[in-house]
Parts: C-alpha cells; sequence; structure tokens
C-alpha cells in the first residue's frame, strides 16, 4: 500500500488538532500541524483527508464492547467491580450522565465526523478525475458516524459541511432523530450511487457496503418496504455471499472474505497507550476480551471483559456450528487440550461465566509490541448474514414476501447446519429475532435490536423502559455546549 500523510482535523468539543502520517491505510501517527490554506490543493491532499476520516473508526471499538456489555449475552467482567467503571455502570444498567465510556463515544464519533466535514467544507476547492467517489466515501464515514450517535443518544447536534471548532458547539441544538437518519439515508443513497461494487483496496467502502447500511438504517425506522428493497440489491449484487465454513470467518486468514461487506482494518502497529487508547492502530477490545492469566496454546491472556452468559451459551443447540466460533468454553477447552498432555492455566476474573468472546479472542502471532493494545483483528462492522436476516426482518415484520424471509433465514440456517425451518407470521418474525441472536452474538448488534424490537425490558436485567432506549448525553459536553441541551428522558 502507497504511503500517505493524512490531513489536520480540529475534533469536534476541543479534541486537539494533528497531522498523520501512515504508510498504510490505517496506520497513523501524529507529526505536524497545517491549515486549509496550503491544502485540498490536489486530488493526494483530499485522498490524505479521506483517510483520516477513515482513521476514527477504529476507535469505535468502545461502542461495540459498551453494546455488547449492555445486552444480555454478556457481562462486564474485567478484574473487580471496579475496573473501567463506565463499562460496569452500563452493564449493570446504573449508568450517568458522568461516564467516560459514553463520553469517549461521543468524542471519537464526533471526531470522525469533524473529520468528513472538513472535507466536505472544501469539496470544490480543486477539481480532479474521480473527486465523487472520494465525497462518496466521506459521505459513507459520516452517515456511519452518525448512526452510531443516533442509535446510542436519539437527538444529537448535526453540523453539516463545516468543522466544529472548540467554542462553537453552542451554536448547534440538538437535532431531532428523524432529521439525523434523514441525513444518513441521504448521504448513503450518494454514497451508493457514486461508489464501485469493489475496491482494490481493502477496507474502503463500496456500493454494497453503503446499500447494506442504509438497508440497516432503514429497518431501524422500520420502513420495511424501503429496506427490502436496497437490501435485495446488495444480496443480488453477485458480490456476497455466505462463508461456507462459519469457523474461518474471525481468523486472520477470514479477514475481508466473501462474507465481509464492510470491515474496519486494523493493524498490529504501536500507536496508543493507555493515555490514548483512540490513537490505537490495534483492535483493543481484543485484549480486552482474552481469558485473564491464559497459559497454554493458541491464545494470548487478557483482561477478561465481556464475558458471555450462560444463557447465550445454552441458547445454542449443541449441533450448531456457530457454538464453538462464538463462545470460548475454557474449562471444556482446558479438558480437550489435557486430553493431549498440554496443560491449560487462567485466573478467574469478576463476573466469571467461563465463557468468552471467541470471535475476538487474543491470538498468539497476532500482537506486536503492546499485547494489550495492538492486536490486528479487525471488526466486521457488516456481514453478508447480517443483511439477510435484515432482509428477511424487512420482509416479515412488512409483510410483504414472507416466502423470501423465511428462504433468507434457512440459507442463514444451513450454513450453521441447523434444521430448516417452514413457519409464518409472528412465529417467522421470532424465528429471525432468535437467529440474529445466534448468528451475530458477541458483534454488538444484540442490545440495539432488543430496544428496537421493544423487547429489551424483557431480557436485560435492570432495563428501566422509557429511560435505557437511550444512553445519556455526558455531562461535561452539556457544559461545554453552555447548557442548551436538555439530557434524554430519566438523566
Amino acid at each position: 500500500m502507497k504511503n500517505r500523510r493524512l490531513t489536520a482535523f480540529t475534533y469536534i468539543f476541543g479534541m486537539l488538532t494533528l497531522l498523520w502520517s501512515c504508510d498504510d491505510f490505517v496506520d497513523v501517527q501524529p507529526i505536524n500541524q497545517i491549515n486549509s490554506d496550503n491544502f485540498f490543493n490536489s486530488e493526494t491532499d483530499y485522498q490524505e483527508a479521506l483517510v483520516g476520516a477513515y482513521d476514527m473508526l477504529q476507535s469505535s471499538y468502545v461502542n461495540v464492547m459498551l453494546s455488547i456489555m449492555a445486552s444480555d449475552d454478556a457481562l462486564c467482567g474485567g478484574e473487580n467491580a471496579t475496573d473501567v467503571p463506565g463499562f460496569q455502570e452500563v452493564d449493570d444498567m446504573r449508568h450517568g450522565i458522568v461516564n467516560d465510556q459514553l463520553r469517549s463515544t461521543w468524542n471519537w464519533m464526533y471526531a470522525g465526523i469533524n473529520r468528513c466535514n472538513y472535507i466536505f467544507e472544501f469539496r470544490d476547492k480543486t477539481d480532479f478525475e474521480g473527486k465523487d467517489e472520494v465525497l462518496a466515501q466521506t459521505a459513507f464515514l459520516r452517515a456511519y458516524y452518525y448512526f452510531e450517535l443516533v442509535k446510542f443518544f436519539g437527538d444529537v447536534p448535526m453540523p453539516l459541511d463545516k468543522r466544529v471548532n472548540f467554542g462553537e458547539a453552542e451554536n448547534f441544538p440538538r437535532t431531532p432523530a428523524a432529521e439525523v437518519y434523514a441525513q444518513i439515508e441521504k448521504d448513503l443513497t450518494f454514497a451508493a450511487a457514486n461508489l464501485p461494487l469493489v475496491q482494490a483496496e481493502k477496507g474502503r467502502v463500496t456500493k454494497g457496503a453503503a446499500q447494506a447500511l442504509l438497508g440497516k438504517v432503514l429497518v431501524y425506522q422500520e420502513k420495511f418496504s424501503q429496506a427490502a428493497s436496497v437490501l435485495d440489491e446488495v444480496i443480488n449484487s453477485g458480490v456476497y455471499d455466505l462463508e461456507q465454513d462459519y469457523s474461518s470467518i474471525f481468523t486472520l486468514e477470514g479477514e475481508n472474505n466473501i462474507e465481509s461487506v464492510f470491515e474496519i482494518q486494523y493493524t498490529n502497529e504501536q500507536g496508543a497507550g493507555f493515555g490514548c487508547l483512540q490513537c490505537s492502530e490495534g483492535n483493543v477490545m481484543v485484549g480486552f476480551s482474552g481469558v485473564r492469566g491464559y497459559s497454554g496454546p493458541i491464545y494470548r491472556d487478557g483482561f477478561s471483559f465481556c464475558v458471555l452468559t450462560p444463557e447465550l451459551a445454552a441458547a445454542y443447540d449443541p449441533a450448531d456450528a456457530r457454538y464453538k466460533p462464538t463462545v470460548f468454553d475454557i474449562e471444556a477447552w482446558a479438558t480437550e487440550q489435557a486430553q493431549n498432555g498440554v496443560e491449560v492455566g487462567w485466573s478467574e476474573g469478576y463476573e466469571h461465566t467461563g465463557y468468552f468472546n471467541h470471535k475476538y479472542l487474543p491470538r498468539k502471532g497476532e500482537t506486536f509490541q503492546d499485547p494489550n493494545l495492538t492486536h490486528l483483528n479487525n471488526y466486521r462492522a457488516i456481514r453478508f448474514s447480517d443483511v439477510l436476516l435484515l432482509a428477511a426482518e424487512a420482509n416479515s415484520r412488512g409483510n410483504l414476501d414472507e416466502t423470501k424471509a423465511l428462504a433468507y433465514l434457512n440459507r442463514v440456517r444451513d450454513r450453521a447446519l441447523m434444521p430448516r425451518l417452514n413457519l409464518a407470521g409472528s412465529s417467522l418474525t421470532e424465528a429471525i429475532y432468535n437467529e440474529r441472536r445466534l448468528e451475530l452474538a458477541g458483534e454488538g448488534h444484540r442490545f440495539f435490536d432488543l430496544v428496537r424490537w421493544g423487547k429489551a425490558s424483557e431480557f436485560i436485567s435492570g432495563f428501566q423502559t422509557g429511560k435505557h432506549e437511550l444512553f445519556p448525553i455526558p455531562l461535561v459536553e452539556i457544559e461545554l455546549a453552555g447548557n442548551i441541551w436538555q439530557n434524554n428522558p430519566g438523566y
């Protein structure tokens, strides 16, 4: 991959302005400051700015961890009850307006948006062949960041096409979620119309990624007819298919495979410390999810966060091909290895269940310099099976085509070696809901699925209807905005 330098960006609400340098698509180091007077004068400048907009995707690991812990599929874990309090609070549904991890989600997603808006601010400064595709990738990224924000916080400030500098937050009232969703749809529609089906460089967004995210956004809004139409385009594009072997999807060799519609790229380059986790080029979630004190073959030890619940483990049929690639049973693994004369050791962390998220376990040979922070396991943000199940849901809940919904559902079950179903009506819809849990467990979708289905209080201990559908805007952000924003109900 050719060398690049990334541009300077003023992070929203007071983050630093930095110039980034990289020799890989996601490998960045701060080195200098620049300004727009001597930038956006060539295609190279726009491409470098675009890489900077991509870079904040790596920080979205915190969103994924919060989403996993908030669901009924996992507990926070860690070393003890005070290990990363913000995670512990979300897991227990006792989070409030002071929470460092929720503030990170807010800040880092807005940092990504600010970088995108910087490009749009100077979209007309210089013309070059292929600029529409650069803008299309930028539009996708802005939509992705705003979708994360609207899922977490509902109504959010929505600056567009212009950077927001420190002290300017009070100029942006909270925009109703419906308007934020409308802008997301607009950005993704533009992106899909101007992106290629396939990119030469792994990690860059494609037409299918834009359509898939648009379909998901439409399902979240219960616009089922529109969602079914756009998701069908992805399904019938001929670009994607299910990997035959589910266990291969989350391995290093399985990255960017035929099932990957959109994947956030990570490297094992050093770039972070615990004082700057958003600087990491590696997937921080992986080290955090590892078995505490582990010794033995294949895997590395970790901090035992995001431990899976016995209820999730019990939800799988023993013959389900997804069970072992999803649920790592440390005691079963130790027994299996002992039969081969290999000793496995571990220690029990807080809320130990014996079950860990196998999809994002740290593995030997996949880390560099700092094994806690520099894991190169990509985050599979949108998989083809997710697209199939969203399309099945849209067709079922929208009363559009139950035959098609059932076919999509059974296509996912076939790969899992599960028997085909023959259902209709509400039974079909419930089967699709259950399949999403089993297929996508440990990937950060379950909490928001339960919320949009109106089922969160049924499955999540401590969940208060009318409050916990949204997370609170961090108090410090409200104060920085001059207290012009009212917080979400119940906070």
